[in-house]
């Protein structure tokens, strides 16, 4: 299944480099991509990554409904991220942002504009994205495996409260669900369960 939506961004994200010496192979990079994903949903998955050029582009097509990012390389630490396809025009947007130079609150801003103008298309239902995070070289290519890295999971639910979901708005216990960004475009449910090694 091919992902139209992504296709707008792609102008913006080309402008996007990283230091073509730091790029692991297409391979790696997925790898370490499609650990954020279940198990069973990894083989489908579309994974977007970084060529050889260090462009921002598709590394593997999929055919489910989870995108996943691979690891930048010019960041310290080991991140990669997957999230449902309905959430593209969000997360696509919030990149071409960046690439503009604007910061977070910027983003947050204009974000919120198109939102309930219409212009920025949200999910109508709750969707996931899920996060592993870990030091830096904690991704082994060999393995396949990111030791000691830890899965952070949010539930997008646009325009969402305290109120209508009866989330708090901070975790009562470690790991425990809240809602962050309240009443706005992206309002969503945190979930970052405490590291295994605590």
């Amino acid at each position: 299944m091919k992902l139209t939506i992504l296709s707008s961004a792609f102008f913006f994200l080309n402008l996007f480099y990283v230091n073509a010496q730091n790029i692991p192979s297409s391979e790696d990079q997925i790898k370490g991509a499609v650990l954020a994903a279940p198990d069973e949903k990894r083989a489908e998955v579309t994974v977007i990554g970084y060529n050889n050029k260090g462009e921002f582009t598709i590394l593997k097509q999929g055919n489910n409904e989870l995108i996943c990012l691979a690891d930048d390389p010019n960041k310290d630490g080991f991140s990669v991220s997957c999230y449902h396809k309905d959430l593209e025009p969000f997360m696509a947007r919030g990149r071409a942002l960046k690439i503009e130079g604007k910061n977070a609150k910027e983003v947050f801003d204009i974000r919120e504009k198109e939102a309930k103008s219409g212009k920025l298309k949200m999910p109508e239902k709750p969707t996931t994205l899920q996060v592993l995070t870990g030091d830096e070289g904690c991704f082994d290519t060999e393995t396949g495996i990111a030791q000691g890295a830890n899965l952070r999971y949010v539930v997008y639910i646009p325009w969402a409260t305290a109120e209508s979901t009866g989330l708090p708005l901070r975790p009562i216990i470690p790991g425990g669900p809240w809602i962050m960004d309240p009443g706005t475009h992206r309002a969503h449910i945190m979930i970052t369960p405490p590291p295994s090694n605590q």
